[in-house]
């Protein structure tokens, strides 16, 4: 079982190793961050709204710029640069709180900065994994990678919700910067070399790279019904991010502990989500089983704003939005991702990824500011009904396209795997 394949593949395994202990750390320091916000320095709706566009904003903004330069030069390098900057850049805030100084507005530059960086390795990292280890392998390796991601999910956010209290939330935000740190050396052990990709030279033609990804999308039927769908998801969860913590800890009074358990339910689901990916053709066929996941990740959200007390009704609720939505949406998430990998030739994956970041991005944006207007006019619980509303909708756009009519998943773009040295 563990001697053939990639679970033999040097390089794989150190960018799986890597990813693994950075999401840990990542979830970890997200979860402490807004806890920063919220306990320590008693922000309002309005001001975690600010924070969580911060986090976006700049993503947005340099998201094309990612898939350029993504496509023109080595992924590893930026992967690299990225990984040892967040670290620095996140070991800020533990050591202002231990002078005293902590602010919001270190808060949303540290915000700000993260961003920046994660969505140029986002875009490296997605765009380095097919070249990697070839297209035949791609949901394989989205499943391992998702399913160690939700291993360090559930063990992030179970023992987040402690250390926050025994660390306070800044001192929890410490676990990140080392993540960052550790996953910048596995990176660094990776061997394989990416084959030089031509490129136009001068400002004029980095600038008109900018807007391929869009064409190549758009010209795509799949493809652009991914990226309304994603939009759609990406809305709605955005606005429950700004949303939910204010509700479950003010409105319900959970504590930062029993929700960093609940929570970590969310990374078994998510686990058993990612064993799933692989046989999603058997709800159906590739695009009825993407339809089926879609559906229910969004259904799945409801139980949230029905959780109106610390309770065994209570928890219960919460338990059932983590074991049904965060199940699904990885499902979903391998299965998009590797569909649009597979339809992407290598000199356009950057550029792909990117945009669909771009668009990503863009609704995020929205649904923060959206999220903060509406929960300081109707509150936080009103908000999340009206957030998994809109989650709903991205089963619209699937069902409406060719994407639900697919029995298997298509591959236009065949190449090989890299060579190991």
């Amino acid at each position: 079982m563990f001697r053939s394949g990639l679970w033999c593949h040097h390089d794989f395994l150190h960018l799986w190793a890597g990813q693994s202990v950075s999401v840990f750390g990542t979830l970890v320091g997200q979860l402490a961050l807004q806890f920063t916000a919220v306990v320590w320095l008693e922000a309002s709706p309005a001001q975690v709204s600010v924070l969580v566009l911060c986090g976006i904003v700049p993503a947005f903004v340099a998201s094309l710029f990612a898939g350029v330069l993504g496509d023109r030069y080595p992924r590893k390098p930026i992967m690299l640069v990225c990984d040892f900057g967040r670290a620095a850049v996140v070991l800020g805030v533990p050591l202002a709180a231990l002078l005293g100084v902590l602010s919001l507005a270190q808060l949303y530059v540290t915000a700000i900065l993260l961003s920046g960086l994660s969505v140029f390795f986002g875009v490296a990292y997605r765009s380095y994994l097919p070249v990697l280890i070839g297209r035949d392998s791609l949901v394989d390796g989205n499943s391992k990678l998702s399913a160690s991601e939700s291993v360090a999910e559930t063990g992030g956010f179970g023992i987040a919700g402690w250390l926050i209290q025994w660390l306070t939330a800044p001192g929890a935000v410490l676990v990140n910067a080392v993540s960052f740190a550790v996953s910048g050396v596995f990176i660094s052990r990776i061997r394989f070399v990416e084959n030089a990709r031509p490129t136009s030279s001068g400002p004029a033609a980095r600038l008109s790279g900018l807007g391929d990804g869009f064409l190549f999308i758009f010209r795509n039927p799949v493809l652009r019904t991914i990226a309304a769908a994603n939009a759609s998801l990406r809305f709605g969860s955005q606005m429950v991010t700004v949303v939910f913590l204010i509700y479950l800890t003010r409105d319900v009074g959970f504590g930062a502990g029993v929700l960093g358990m609940i929570f970590a339910v969310g990374g078994l689901a998510s686990l058993a989500g990612a064993a799933f990916a692989s046989r999603i053709s058997v709800l159906g066929g590739f695009g009825p089983g993407l339809t089926v996941a879609v559906f229910l990740a969004g259904l799945g959200s409801f139980f949230m704003p029905l959780a109106t007390s610390v309770s065994v009704v209570g928890v219960a609720l919460l338990l059932a939005n983590q074991l049904v939505s965060d199940s699904f949406w990885t499902i979903y998430n391998i299965n998009e991702l590797s569909l649009r990998q597979a339809l992407t030739p290598d000199a356009m994956l950057g550029r792909m990824n990117a945009t669909i970041r771009f668009v990503e991005f863009g609704a995020m944006i929205g649904g923060g500011l959206f999220a903060g207007l509406l929960g300081e006019l109707i509150g936080a619980r009103s908000t999340l009904f009206v957030a998994c509303g809109v989650m709903m909708t991205a089963t619209v756009w699937v069902v409406l396209s060719p994407v639900a009519r697919l029995q298997r998943m298509p591959v236009l773009a065949r190449e090989p795997a890299a060579t190991q040295p």
